[in-house]
Parts: structure tokens; C-alpha cells; sequence
């Protein structure tokens, strides 16, 4: 199949390039890209006017969580991409938070399979660093990755063992995989639920310390300058983490790191009376945290951004805050919700879409994330100024603890690509 998306704003956030321009998809990758002139119409070519919104590389999100196998009353892999595809997201990498946990090749294959058959954006299966999300015994990272697990981690629990993890990333280092550590010490977070402050104590409830997160993140780094293997934070959120990835890539450390779109978005105030969908992990810090992975991002100490997609139902988030479960919706407003950034004039649209596409991309080694010939045909047409309200009724996950219900957004996607297949047109009210 031939399309011809025109008339088009193109945006490659692999190079900074912008500008008028046209891209030609044929059999599922990208034939042309045709900037600031105009395109020829091949024969038997199907035409997308653009309306001058923005095209780019579909979103990578290199974290969420699908309830498929043993949680589909929370989430499938086929509605879980229902959701990517309205968000622009055309690859997402799911955690090993199943049942069974993804710890072994079988398990692997399986959600591969199941990827096929029923989702309709790519879906990559990160496999568990140790067996069971343990902590104490290593999964064959070698089987795993031939059986098509893309990295490895625990999910939304850390490594605590200095020897499980020094041995993960040695054992990582000689495959060449990638290591996504959750930064947070179950210890120190004990029976904290929000971030440790003035605002837990005004609303009485116990705080989590940031050293919960910089603890385990600074001894990780002494791992990696032990073993010299690649490691990823997968998410950070406060100041003190920010420089202690900064000092680690200015050794020349593999080292790199995520961030929650949640965090970079909203702080602490947001939970305001005990809203249970801003219950999550790592825990929203305050205005000056936020504000310091902000400027890390448009720096470019921070790598990318997740949608920490975590799918909840009534009966674990409609209860007291303390006993509520941590997570929220994330997938289909990652894209809108980090066009906050750019409308406060706090990130420039290129560098936030390589957050969001190229820089994830890169880390997984995959050729997407990038407008040139030759790459997947994963796009997304998308009008980074149509404003709307959020209605959590509306959105595709089966679950609706979206901290973002009823919030103004401003940014909406349009159309969404997969392989040159679309997967997503919405439709205007």
C-alpha cells in the first residue's frame, strides 16, 4: 500500500528538523520525505491532508503495565493499545508485572503472540530481572532476549540485593541488554504514601523520603562503574537524582534515565483532598522537584518520558488514600500532558517529541522514533493546540484512575500510523 501524507508540519525529533513538508509511506516503512517542495502523487496512492498539524514519529513508551495475562479485568493488551493509538503511542514496552510474572521465554512468547493477534500498536515484553520480581534469584537474561524480551526489570519493585544486582549487570554487560531499575528502597519508603513534606503532615498522612530514591540510585551507580554496564533509571523525581545522573554522565558512566509524565506535570498540591488517582510511584514531590526534572529534561540530563501506565480498578483506588494502590492511567494523555510543557514555555517541542520518541527508541536499538526513508511508517498527525476537558468515560483502558480526569488539556492526536496502517482517526465531536 502507497499513502501520501501532505500538507503537513514534519517534525524529526532524531535530528531538530522542522518544517512544510509531505512523507511518503509504501509496504510499511517511510519511501520519502519531502521537505519544504511539493510531492508527486504516485499512481493508486492514498492521500492524508495534514491540515498543517504536526506529523512525527509515533511515541515509544518504554513503561506500562497490561494486566494481560492474569489481570484482564484491569487491562488487555488489546485495549491497552486502544489507548496507545488515541495517544499517538505506536510502541509500547509492557512490564513484567503478570501472572505468571514474565520471567521466562514461554511467558514471553506468549505475550508476543498475543500482541499479534490482538493489539494494534507494537507491543515489546520486558522481561523480569529476577525470578518471581523476587529479588533474589536471576532469570536467564540470555533465553529471555532470544525469545524477544527487549529489557529488563523488576517492574514497580527495586533490586535491593548489591549482589543480585552487581551480578544482573555484569551478566547485562555481557549480552547487551538493557537494565530498568525502579529507583526506590522498599525500607525507607516503609509505610510512606505520599512525598515526605509540609503536605503530608498538614493532610496527616506518613511521607517517603527522596533519600528512598537517591540511596538506591547512588549505589546503582557504583555498580555500573564497577561492571561498566548499561543501566537505566526508569524513573526519577527529584533534584538530588538529577545531579546524581548529571555527575554519572559527566564520568562517561552508561547511564541514563527516565522520568513519569506525571511527575514532570504535577506536584504534590495535586492530590489536593485525598484523590487517590495521585497516589502513585514514585510519589509526586514538590513544585521545586518538579520544577528541577523539568529543566532536566529540556537540558538533556533526563532521556526520556513514560507514561508509567498502571490500569487500577474501583475496588484497589476507591478507598482511604493510605490503603489505596499506587498507579495511574497514563498511555492516551502522555501526549497531551506533555504539551503542557511546551505551552509554559518550559521544553521546545523537538526536544520534548525526542523524549517521547527518538531518545526510547535508541535505547531499545529499534529504527523508529526518526522521519527518513527507510524507517517503520509509525506516525502521528497530531494539533498540539486543540484544547478540550478530559472525560475519564471516554478514555479506551478498561480502567479510569486518570489523574488527569477533568483537566483542561491542550493537544489533541489525530492520526495514528502503525507500520503505515492506521490504527487511530479521531473523529471531531
Amino acid at each position: 500500500m502507497t499513502t501520501l501524507l501532505t500538507n503537513a508540519r514534519l517534525l524529526d525529533p532524531a535530528t531538530g528538523r522542522e518544517g512544510p513538508g509531505a512523507v511518503l509511506v509504501r509496504d510499511g516503512v517511510i519511501a520519502d520525505v519531502h521537505w519544504g517542495r511539493p510531492a508527486s502523487l504516485p499512481e493508486g496512492a492514498t492521500v492524508i491532508d495534514g491540515g498543517g498539524h504536526v506529523l512525527a514519529p509515533g511515541l515509544v513508551d518504554l513503561r506500562a503495565f497490561v494486566g494481560e495475562p492474569g489481570a484482564e479485568h484491569r487491562e488487555t493488551l488489546a485495549s491497552a493499545s486502544a489507548a496507545a493509538a488515541a495517544g499517538g503511542v505506536t510502541t509500547l514496552v509492557c512490564m513484567p508485572d503478570t501472572n505468571p510474572v514474565i520471567d521466562g521465554p514461554a511467558i514471553v512468547d506468549f505475550v508476543l503472540r498475543r500482541a499479534r493477534d490482538t493489539a494494534s500498536v507494537n507491543v515489546l515484553p520486558a522481561a523480569a530481572i529476577t525470578k518471581g520480581l523476587a529479588g533474589r534469584e536471576m532469570t536467564e537474561f540470555g533465553l529471555l532476549s532470544e525469545a524477544g524480551a527487549v529489557a529488563f526489570t523488576d517492574g514497580l519493585k527495586g533490586v535491593t540485593n548489591a549482589q543480585v544486582m552487581r551480578r544482573a549487570l555484569t551478566y547485562a554487560r555481557d549480552f547487551g541488554a538493557l537494565l530498568m531499575q525502579h529507583v526506590e528502597e522498599p525500607d525507607l519508603v516503609g509505610d510512606g504514601v505520599m512525598n515526605e513534606g509540609e503536605m503530608a503532615s498538614r493532610l496527616g498522612l506518613h511521607g517517603i523520603p527522596r533519600e528512598a530514591e537517591t540511596i538506591l540510585l547512588e549505589r546503582d551507580i557504583r555498580l555500573v562503574r564497577l561492571t561498566r554496564a548499561r543501566y537505566h533509571a526508569a524513573m526519577i523525581s527529584c533534584a538530588d537524582s538529577v545531579e546524581i545522573v548529571r555527575r554519572a554522565k559527566e564520568d562517561g558512566l552508561p547511564v541514563t534515565c527516565g522520568v513519569s509524565i506525571n511527575n514532570l506535570v504535577l506536584n504534590e498540591n495535586d492530590i489536593g483532598r485525598y484523590r487517590t488517582f495521585c497516589k502513585l510511584s514514585p510519589p509526586l514531590r514538590d513544585e521545586a522537584d518538579r520544577g528541577a526534572v523539568v529543566a532536566a529534561l529540556a537540558e538533556g540530563v533526563i532521556d526520556v518520558i513514560v507514561s508509567d501506565h498502571n490500569p487500577q480498578d474501583v475496588e484497589t483506588k476507591r478507598l482511604p488514600f493510605a490503603e489505596a494502590e499506587d498507579g495511574a492511567l497514563g498511555i492516551e494523555t502522555l501526549l497531551a500532558a506533555a504539551l503542557r510543557l511546551v505551552h509554559a514555555g518550559a521544553v521546545p517541542l523537538p526536544r520534548l517529541l525526542a523524549a517521547l520518541s527518538s531518545s526510547p527508541a535508541a535505547l531499545l536499538g529499534r529504527p523508529a522514533g526518526r522521519l527518513a526513508p527507510g524507517a517503520p511508517a509509525d506516525l502521528v498527525l497530531f494539533d498540539p493546540d486543540e484544547p478540550y476537558v478530559l472525560d475519564k468515560r471516554e478514555l479506551r483502558s478498561r480502567s479510569k484512575n486518570s489523574p488527569f480526569d477533568e483537566a483542561r488539556l491542550q493537544g489533541r492526536a489525530l492520526l495514528t500510523l502503525v507500520g503505515g496502517r492506521v490504527v487511530h482517526r479521531h473523529e471531531a465531536a
